[in-house]
């Protein structure tokens, strides 16, 4: 499950209940769009030249872009209807972009500002994307099949979900003609993730602690977060560390692990960071592995340095990542 090979069918399960999981496999377990949607996708192809889509595509100007798995694909300069089918919408909205269709997601820091988006659903429903009439689909997958389906409905461009978040603004505001908001944001983020680990760091944080993420999935299942999401933001300059099993994880290029309880005690890190989940099965079994004696003699459940966050809310995506920033000090500072 490394980063450049994404299995969407198995983590999309974990990323619907958390939306920090999605999007991380191959095609060959990834389920491909129905029969359904390949005869709408055939029949949108056909008919391309008089549909109003179409039109309204070709309208303005075009250039080549190049996305994340090699295609060169030609977009509009200045989209105007955007499907984003991935898990990090958030960007977008922080470049000042509502996409017309997303992948939908209950719970999020921002749903109030994708209520009218259309959900295009999972795996990406082509008759539903065909009726929206996009003049581009920014695809966060690497899935090749779904990909040549619904690249029939309108430029569609694929983009990795799972890169730093500074890369990820600059190459949709490039993409979304953009620039400039990408880089206004980047510089103001920058700011205040500094001044935010400035005022831990002044209020007890010490420079060389240790930080794990933990989260349940159905079935009993325990995860430890390690390139993806949360993470992100713990592990980057001036902040927390990871333990030597996951820096393991991260060298390895990947987002996250399973792992069994009896080796929690080899993840866990001076400070721990919980993300609840949704289903009530896999917050059972959260409230089983917090109820645990593995758990409660870990120094840091001991020493009280536990932190729970909605692992809906502590996405990776721009405006996720916002609210991070302002909730981190609130529950790390006693």
């Amino acid at each position: 499950m490394k980063k450049g090979i994404r299995n969407t069918a198995v983590l999309f399960t974990i990323t619907w209940l958390s939306i920090l999981l999605l999007a991380c496999g191959n095609q060959a377990t990834t389920p491909a769009a129905g029969a359904e949607d390949s005869k709408a996708a055939t029949e949108a192809t056909e008919t391309t030249e008089t549909t109003t889509a179409a039109e309204e595509t070709n309208e303005g100007e075009t250039r080549v872009f190049k996305d994340w798995t090699g295609h060169e694909v030609e977009v509009p300069v200045n989209p105007k209807r955007v499907i984003y089918h991935g898990e990090v919408t958030g960007d977008l909205l922080a470049l000042g972009v509502v996409p017309v269709g997303i992948l939908r997601q209950d719970g999020t820091v921002y749903d109030d500002q994708v209520a009218q988006a259309e959900d295009v659903g999972f795996p990406i429903s082509v008759e539903k994307a065909l009726a929206l009439n996009p003049d581009l689909i920014i695809f966060s997958n690497s899935d090749e099949t779904q990909y040549d389906q619904i690249a029939k409905v309108a430029p569609t461009v694929t983009f990795d979900s799972f890169g730093s978040i500074e890369d990820r603004m600059r190459i949709l505001g490039d993409l979304l003609n953009k620039k400039q908001e990408a880089e206004d944001w980047i510089t103001a983020h920058q700011k205040a993730t500094e001044e935010m680990w400035k005022q831990l760091h002044e209020n007890g944080l010490k420079e060389e602690e240790t930080a794990s993420v933990f989260t349940m999935y159905p079935g009993n299942r325990l995860f430890v977060m390690a390139g993806a999401g949360l993470p992100q933001l713990l592990y980057g300059k001036d902040g927390l560390k990871p333990t030597a099993e996951i820096q393991k994880v991260l060298d390895e290029d990947m987002g996250f692990v399973e792992i069994s309880t009896e080796k929690l005690s080899e993840f866990a890190g001076d400070r721990i960071f919980i993300l609840d989940p949704v289903t009530d099965d896999a917050k059972q079994s959260t409230k089983e592995l917090l109820d645990s004696s593995i758990w409660k003699n870990l120094p840091a459940v001991k020493e009280g340095k536990v932190y729970r966050f909605n692992i809906v809310k502590a996405s990776s995506d721009a405006l996720s990542r916002e609210w991070l920033l302002q909730e981190l000090p609130k529950q790390m500072i006693q």
